[in-house]
């Protein structure tokens, strides 16, 4: 019995063990891809903020410019949310934070509107294609975020915008801010807002000369400016992938080292009794023999 007993215990920690091999090379995967992934993230981040300002700043002086992306509905019937998401799980809580972001939108819209869901990522696809039906969806986008990729969203985005499909858009991801954190974020994509006061009084302080014109400038970056947020919020998503991935696998390795070492001392004890019976009945053999021989 205690011989089956410790084969139990074995089999049990190698069972661990080989999960805690796995556990560990994903751990280690997505530190190597995470390093890239933040790299490109932080280096998107000047250029987003810059174009969104140059946007704004073009916008306050371009008043007479007509342009569908442009135009602030009044009657707001349906506003859509493209939520990006991970295609694969594995990494912690990520998914679930940025679901639950959107669900909280969604809950505190106060006007009576119509929601609309652009997956981007098969746990977005797979959360709301069983509750409410999606606008759209792009899944299995790979590790390496692609430029073409964002821009075919753009592009759905502009053309359900223009075409009145939606009223507002507003994107749903997760800012990477290091391996432990990754702050869900929900920023309004289009239309775009107006020049804050800030702007504005700097407007004042200093005069623009723009070549060709402010027009024609707006007109070419308003597209580009859609572009450029998604493959943003796309390299952001990825880097705190990579970071949750990273640190919910360095998690799994250390509880799977902690239930081996207990695996292991509950064979020991295991063992030990077995060895301990097993002496108990061979020193009661020989006493029953000298008894017997006496």
């Amino acid at each position: 019995m205690a011989g089956a007993g410790v084969r139990e215990f074995k089999r049990r920690i190698r069972s661990v063990t080989n999960t805690q091999q796995i556990t560990k090379a994903m751990e280690m995967v997505a530190a190597a891809r995470l390093r890239r992934a933040q790299e490109s993230a932080e280096a998107s981040r000047p250029y987003t903020e810059t174009l969104q300002e140059t946007l704004a700043r073009l916008a306050a002086v371009s008043t007479d410019v007509e342009h569908p992306l442009l135009v602030t509905r009044e009657d707001v019937r349906k506003v859509g949310y493209v939520v990006v998401t991970a295609d694969r799980g594995l990494c912690g809580a990520y998914n679930t934070n940025i679901i639950r972001a959107a669900e909280e939108a969604i809950a505190a819209e106060e006007r009576q509107v119509e929601n609309g869901i652009i997956a981007v990522g098969r746990k977005a696809r797979d959360f709301y294609i069983k509750r409410q039906g999606l606008d759209a969806e792009f899944i299995n986008l790979g590790d390496d975020v692609s430029y073409t990729d964002a821009r075919e969203i753009a592009q759905f985005v502009m053309n359900a915008y223009e075409n009145e499909e939606v009223d507002e858009v507003y994107l749903v991801y997760a800012r990477f801010i290091n391996a432990l954190r990754q702050d869900p974020t929900i920023t309004k994509l289009l239309p775009l807002d107006p020049p804050s006061e800030e702007l504005m009084a700097e407007e004042e302080l200093v005069e623009y000369i723009y070549e060709p014109s402010a027009d024609v400038i707006l007109l070419n970056l308003l597209p580009r400016y859609v572009g450029s947020q998604i493959y943003h919020a796309l390299l952001e998503s990825k880097a705190s992938e990579f970071g949750a991935r990273m640190t919910a696998m360095g998690n799994a390795t250390e509880n799977a080292a902690e239930i081996i070492d207990n695996l292991t001392l509950q064979m020991n004890k295991v063992r030990q009794a077995a060895i301990t019976d097993e002496i108990l009945d061979i020193v009661g053999g020989a006493e029953a023999l000298k008894k017997g021989g006496s």
